[in-house]
């Protein structure tokens, strides 16, 4: 009888593999044939990107001498039999250089109200965020709440084929006036 205690049946299921970051059956080489068109939206980031900037703003819209100036790592690939696009976000640690892990997102198109769901996850902020996705003109705009409940969009434009800008704003005013909370630089990494 193995560890588990169920005569074998278990263990038998267990992936054997020395690579520990794998998860059989998320991974997925391209998108879905069936869905090709509708997923470059977001497909268009598949590969490896460089934080060049995280700048972090006040209230009062002012860099934040806090947190200002940070640098990361950006990893996309596609998941879930090419049905979703997955992205880790890393920062830098300054003292190591090391990447660490801050979080992940998950978007996929849903045809039933033709836009994307995204749910950013970060344990290390101890956050969920769950957003709807749309093209608007040369921007993709994702439409959430905060954790208070205030309206929030996070957004990405200047898009190229190598670079982007990725923001976030919110209002407290029902979206008279939307302030800067965020904004990247990144940078495909060849």
């Amino acid at each position: 009888m193995d560890s588990l205690g169920d005569g074998g049946g278990m263990e038998s299921r267990r992936v054997q593999s020395n690579d520990t970051h794998r998860i059989e059956g998320l991974l997925s080489k391209a998108p879905n044939p069936e869905l090709a068109e509708k997923m470059m939206l977001f497909g268009q980031f598949v590969g490896d990107w460089d934080i060049l900037e995280d700048r972090f703003y006040n209230s009062n819209g002012k860099p934040s001498l806090e947190r200002n100036l940070a640098r990361g790592e950006l990893h996309w690939g596609w998941v879930l039999d090419g049905r979703a696009v997955q992205d880790v976000w890393m920062s830098i640690d300054e003292k190591s250089g090391k990447a660490i892990p801050e979080g992940t997102t998950i978007r996929f198109y849903d045809g039933k109200i033709d836009a994307w769901r995204s749910v950013w996850i970060s344990p290390t902020q101890g956050v969920v965020k769950t957003f709807v996705a749309h093209q608007i003109g040369n921007e993709i705009v994702l439409e959430g709440k905060t954790t208070e409940g205030y309206p929030l969009k996070w957004i990405f434009s200047d898009i190229t084929p190598e670079s982007f800008r990725w923001r976030a704003e919110e209002t407290h005013d029902n979206g008279k006036t939307w302030a800067l909370k965020e904004e990247m630089q990144i940078r495909r990494r060849h």
